[in-house]
C-alpha cells in the first residue's frame, strides 16, 4: 500500500508537467489582447507603440525603462520616450477597456473593492508628485511619489483597476513646477480619501461588490467612513491601535438615581484587547497557503468610536486579529503607518472596523483580500517593472501604469489557460516563457545584430560627451582612427 504521503507528493509533482499548449501561440494572443486596448486610443497615439511597449514589459530586460524597451524592440528610443512621456493620449479609455474586461472575467456579487496607497521611491525633485513622506515600500519617510490603487478582489483572482496620483499638497500650490511636469490645469489637490471615493462613485455601478475594504490610512479618518456609510456600502477598513472606542457590551455601572445614566469608559483599542481572557479568541482557517495553512484568530464587538469635536459615532463592529509573529515573514500585509499594528511578546494585532456583524469567516474573507492588492503590488513590480519607470511628467506617470495594470492583466489570462494543462503553474513562469518567446520575435541574433545593439550604446554615451563637453564651452575630441589590420 502506498503511503498517503508519498501518493500526494506524486500528484503534486505530476501537476507541474509542463504541455506545448502552454505556449504555443502566445505571443500570437498577446497581438489580439491588445487589438480593444489599440482601438479605444485617440488618434494622439501610436497603436504599434503601445503594442511594443507592452512587449517590452513583458520582456527579460531588467530595467523596463523607455531606453531599455526602445533597444529590446529595436525601435529609436525617442518613440518610445514620446509614446510614454510626451504624447498627449487620454489613458483613460484603457481603463475603461481593463475594468470591462475584469468584470466579465471576475466579477461576483460579494466582490470585495479594495482601496491601497502604494509608494515608489525616487531620488530628486523634479519627477512629479515627489517629496519625502511616508513610504509604505522602505518602512519610513522617504523620497518617493505615492499612488492610490482601487484593485478587485474575488474568489478567484485579483487584478488591479484604477488608480490616482496622490499630488502633494505643496505641489497643488507650484504653479512652476506643475507647469514644468505638464500637470493639467483642472487637477487639483485632493486627499486620499476623496480621491477613494472619485474612484468608487466612478466604477460602483460598474463593478459588481458587495464590500469594500482598505487600510488604516482610510480607516482612521471618520468621515471617510461616513461616507461609505451614506452611499450604503459595507465596509472592512483598519485602523490604528490608537482608535479611542466605548464597549457596547460591557455591563454599565449600577445608575445611582441622580444625574447622567452612566456610560461605557472610552479606552484605546489596545487597551480593551490587553482586557480579553484567552478564551475569547477564535480561530480561522482563511485559506490554504503555499507553506500551509493560512490562519488568524479573531475577536469582534459592538463598539462606538470618538468622532471630531468628542462627538460619539454610530454603533460599529470592531475586529481584532493576531498571527504569531514567526508569521510576519510569510504575509503580505501592508504597514501604512508605524501605528497600524501593535504587539507583544507572542504575536501581532491589527485592527478593524466594520458597520455590520457580520459571521467572522466572512469578514476574516474580507480583511485577507487586503493581502491579495498588496499581491497585485508585487505582481506589477516583479513582473511587469511598474515601479521602473524613468518619467517626470504627469502624463508619463499615468500611461506607465495604465501599461503596466494591462501586461499583468494579460499575465493574468494566462496563466487561467495554463492551468488547464499545468495545474501548478505560476504567473512568474508564465512570464518567464513568454519573455523567451519575444526574445526570439525581437531580436534576432546574428552580427548585425549585435552591432545595432552596440551601435545604439555607443550613439548614447557620444551624444551624453557631446553636451556635457558642450556645457563648458568647449568642442569634444574625436576618437582616434586605427589603421586596419
Amino acid at each position: 500500500m502506498i503511503p498517503a504521503w508519498a501518493q500526494r507528493r506524486e500528484e503534486l509533482l505530476s501537476d507541474c508537467l509542463v504541455s506545448p499548449d502552454v505556449f504555443t501561440q502566445m505571443v500570437e494572443r498577446l497581438g489580439e489582447f491588445v487589438v480593444p486596448y489599440r482601438q479605444a486610443l485617440e488618434t494622439a497615439a501610436d497603436p504599434h507603440a503601445i503594442h511594443l511597449y507592452l512587449q517590452g514589459l513583458l520582456s527579460h530586460v531588467a530595467r523596463k525603462n523607455a531606453e531599455a524597451i526602445a533597444a529590446f524592440v529595436e525601435v529609436e528610443r525617442q518613440v518610445i520616450q514620446d509614446l510614454i512621456g510626451t504624447a498627449p493620449w487620454d489613458h483613460r479609455p484603457l481603463i475603461t477597456v481593463l475594468v470591462g474586461e475584469v468584470v466579465e472575467q471576475l466579477g461576483e456579487p460579494d466582490g470585495i473593492i479594495a482601496f491601497d496607497p502604494s509608494s515608489f521611491p525616487k531620488r530628486g525633485t523634479h519627477s512629479v508628485g515627489v517629496k519625502r513622506q511616508w513610504c509604505g515600500h522602505r518602512g519610513k519617510v522617504d523620497n518617493c511619489q505615492v499612488g492610490v490603487f482601487m484593485g478587485y478582489v474575488s474568489r478567484r483572482e485579483h487584478a488591479l483597476l484604477d488608480f490616482r496620483l496622490s499630488l502633494p499638497q505643496d505641489w497643488a500650490r507650484d504653479k512652476p513646477r506643475l507647469e514644468a511636469c505638464h500637470v493639467p490645469p483642472e487637477v487639483q489637490y485632493h486627499t486620499r480619501h476623496e480621491q477613494c471615493l472619485e474612484l468608487l462613485d466612478q466604477w460602483r455601478a460598474h463593478v459588481p461588490h458587495g464590500w469594500v475594504t482598505g487600510d488604516d490610512e482610510l480607516g482612521r479618518h471618520t468621515g471617510f467612513r461616513g461616507e461609505l456609510r451614506k452611499r450604503g456600502e459595507r465596509y472592512v477598513l483598519g485602523v490604528p491601535c490608537t482608535t479611542t472606542m466605548r464597549d457596547l457590551e460591557v455591563a454599565l455601572p449600577a445608575y445611582s438615581g441622580r444625574g447622567r445614566r452612566p456610560k461605557a469608559p472610552g479606552q484605546s483599542v489596545t487597551q480593551w484587547r490587553q482586557s480579553l481572557p484567552p478564551h475569547a479568541w477564535r480561530r480561522l482557517t482563511v485559506r490554504d497557503g503555499e507553506k500551509g495553512p493560512v490562519e488568524i484568530e479573531m475577536v469582534t464587538r459592538r463598539v462606538q468610536t470618538r468622532l471630531e469635536r468628542k462627538r460619539l459615532g454610530p454603533e460599529e463592529w470592531l475586529v481584532v486579529t493576531r498571527r504569531p509573529l514567526a508569521d510576519d515573514h510569510r504575509t503580505l500585509e501592508s504597514k501604512a503607518s508605524p501605528d497600524a499594528t501593535d504587539q507583544d511578546t507572542q504575536h501581532r494585532y491589527h485592527y478593524y472596523l466594520t458597520p455590520t456583524g457580520e459571521s467572522e469567516a466572512e469578514l476574516a474573507r474580507v480583511i485577507k483580500a487586503g493581502a491579495c492588492i498588496e499581491a497585485s503590488f508585487k505582481r506589477g513590480k516583479g513582473e511587469v517593472g511598474m515601479d521602473e519607470y524613468q518619467v517626470r511628467t504627469w502624463q508619463g506617470w499615468h500611461h506607465h501604469m495604465a501599461l503596466s495594470l494591462i501586461a499583468v492583466w494579460f499575465l493574468i489570462g494566462e496563466t487561467h489557460r495554463g492551468q488547464q494543462w499545468t495545474p501548478a503553474l505560476t504567473l512568474p513562469q508564465v512570464r518567464y516563457g513568454l519573455s523567451l518567446l519575444l526574445l526570439e520575435v525581437c531580436c534576432t541574433p546574428g552580427i548585425d545584430s549585435i552591432c545595432r545593439q552596440v551601435q545604439r550604446q555607443l550613439l548614447r554615451n557620444e551624444s551624453a560627451r557631446f553636451y556635457h563637453h558642450r556645457t563648458r564651452k568647449c568642442l569634444p575630441p574625436r576618437k582616434l582612427h586605427r589603421e586596419r589590420q
